[in-house]
């Protein structure tokens, strides 16, 4: 499977540190965009999901690099135009087309002013640099004649990330790389940074933000033909029952419907990077057989939030090679794929009758499992779900009799204690128990994506094993907002990235990471990444914690 960028800030802690790195560049503060900017202000700096934008200076590192056409394309060239520059993964299905998508917009909220910007991405997927991938790109996403992608060499995007300070690697199979987005004036001074957020409802948001910045670098300050609200705009979870439209022209319900149901998350740009006709065509036999099989009924929901047009799906459906058996909604806010905690595409999830997400598959990066592969998945998830309403009264239900040092562990549920040290003592202190630490960081959409999982496990391993957590790089604030959202049954110790070597020597790759440690207190497994469904936790805990 290609590679793939994972990150609502940054999913790695070498990533966080390149952000703080590529601050440097700041020199007027990390100041909020003023108010008289954004008339619709209200709520913008209590939402977790936009970045308003961080004011910096200087001249904008000039390069020369070649276009989805391949012509040479010069950042000097566009002089006496405002520019939006972006750092894009040509095959990226995660943050790169909200980015995308956000560019677009704010262009076009400013109307015919918008002659007077300039869209331009830099590839920054060190695997796919070829003249061929950012046309791909720009194709499914319906921008060739609407930005400059660019790309080059090696060397050359290279030269590029580094004078931006823009991190790009790949760790464990995958692409991680800074969010950046520049904003760059007439006279080629660096004006603000922005990084983007991994929230599909945002989106439209962000591009408001951005439209304002821009119009304070065009002449006669156009106005923003704009004026949503700033205030965080919550998911719809799949505990809420709704009816969205469907590209034929009817309605389709989501949410509790008298049993288990699964979801397959999609967008038409999905085709760049993964064979989506074949395999949408493939779930009719499945969609076919559930009813006999008593499997759960297949609904599918494309992204239309983050579609590059209204015909784009309909254009989509309508080239493929039989209809699909089974419903296509659309989700034109993005609220339910924040509420469903899509995290990359396409993504597939099972809820429970109840409407408790019980499993998800990351399909961009564990592949499309065959039928048989699937059936398996979804029986085992829902032998495994835990039965009754989900929180934290149901959780001290399952944990009623603990032993002393667990039930000590559960009283503290969701409290932020003291550092790594403290950390360190617990663990030692807990000897004669197997303990599970994981990291995680309010900042991290993968932690935010398998703290379900944690909740879950945590709830009916915990009478035998010690669960803890440990929030890294991140404000108190932000945190205790986090574990509000998303409750667990054990208490979180706040450090620093470095600091993790006081209970691990070798440190973290990033985040989320999760170490088990035996009743002897030795370190015996190291889950880098993020839990892709219940059954890998589970079987992880059976191994490595519980030893069978």
């Amino acid at each position: 499977m290609p590679t793939r960028m994972r990150r609502r800030r940054a999913t790695s802690l070498w990533v966080s540190i390149a952000v703080v790195g590529l601050l440097a560049i700041v020199v007027s503060g990390a100041a909020l965009l003023a108010g008289s900017s954004h008339p619709a202000s209200g709520g913008l700096a209590g939402n977790p999901d936009l970045d308003p934008g961080t004011r910096i200076s200087g001249p904008a590192p000039d390069f020369t690099l070649t276009d989805q056409f391949g012509r040479r394309v010069s950042l000097h060239s566009f002089r006496g135009r405002v520019v939006l520059l972006a750092f894009n993964d040509s095959r990226c299905t995660t943050i790169c087309p909200l980015t995308t998508a956000a560019m677009v917009q704010a262009k076009r909220m400013l109307g015919p002013a918008g002659a007077g910007v300039q869209l331009l991405g830099v590839d920054a997927n060190p695997s796919a640099t070829s003249v061929s991938d950012v046309r791909a790109y720009s194709e499914d996403h319906q921008m060739m004649r609407r930005w400059h992608f660019l790309t080059g060499s090696p060397a050359q995007l290279q030269s590029v990330w580094k004078a931006y300070k823009i991190e790009v690697a790949i760790a464990q199979g995958q692409i991680d790389h800074t969010p950046a987005l520049f904003m760059i004036d007439r006279r080629g001074q660096l004006v603000r940074l922005y990084l983007t957020q991994q929230s599909y409802a945002a989106v439209g948001q962000l591009a408001q933000i951005l439209a304002h910045g821009l119009s304070a670098l065009l002449p006669g300050h156009p106005a923003v033909h704009s004026h949503l609200s700033y205030a965080a705009i919550r998911g719809l979870a799949p505990n809420v029952a709704l009816e969205v439209p469907t590209a034929t022209g009817g309605r389709v319900r989501l949410g509790p419907d008298g049993g288990p149901r699964l979801y397959l998350f999609f967008a038409t740009w999905d085709r760049g990077v993964t064979d989506l006709a074949r395999q949408l065509e493939e779930l009719n036999g499945y969609a076919a057989g559930a009813g006999r099989a008593h499997l759960p009924q297949l609904t599918a929901v494309d992204e239309g939030a983050v579609e590059p047009s209204p015909t784009a799906l309909p254009a989509f459906l309508a080239s493929l090679s039989r209809p699909l058996a089974y419903p296509v909604g659309i989700d034109r806010s993005g609220r339910i794929a924040d509420g469903y905690g899509v995290q990359d595409q396409p993504w597939l999830v099972l809820t429970s009758a109840s409407g408790r997400i019980v499993d998800y598959r990351d399909i961009a990066t564990s592949g499309w499992p065959s039928r048989a592969a699937l059936v398996r998945e979804i029986r085992n998830a829902l032998a495994r779900a835990p039965q009754g309403p989900p929180g934290a009264a149901a959780a001290q239900r399952e944990l009623a009799d603990s032993p002393p040092a667990l039930a000590a562990i559960h009283a503290q549920a969701d409290r932020l204690l003291g550092g790594a040290s403290a950390l360190a003592a617990r663990i030692r202190a807990l000897r004669g128990y197997p303990v599970v630490v994981n990291v995680w960081g309010s900042w991290c959409a993968p932690c935010r994506a398998e703290f379900g999982l944690l909740a879950s496990a945590s709830a009916r391993y915990g009478r035998q094993v010690a669960f803890l957590g440990a929030d890294v790089n991140d404000d108190s604030g932000d945190a205790r907002a986090f574990l509000l959202r998303h409750p667990v049954s054990y208490p979180s110790y706040q450090m620093a990235s470095d600091e993790v070597t006081a209970i691990a020597p070798q440190g973290l790759l990033g985040t989320p990471t999760t170490f088990f440690f035996s009743r002897t207190g030795r370190l015996v497994h190291v889950h880098s990444g993020q839990y892709a469904s219940q059954g890998t936790l589970d079987g992880e805990i059976a191994t490595y914690a519980l030893g069978s």
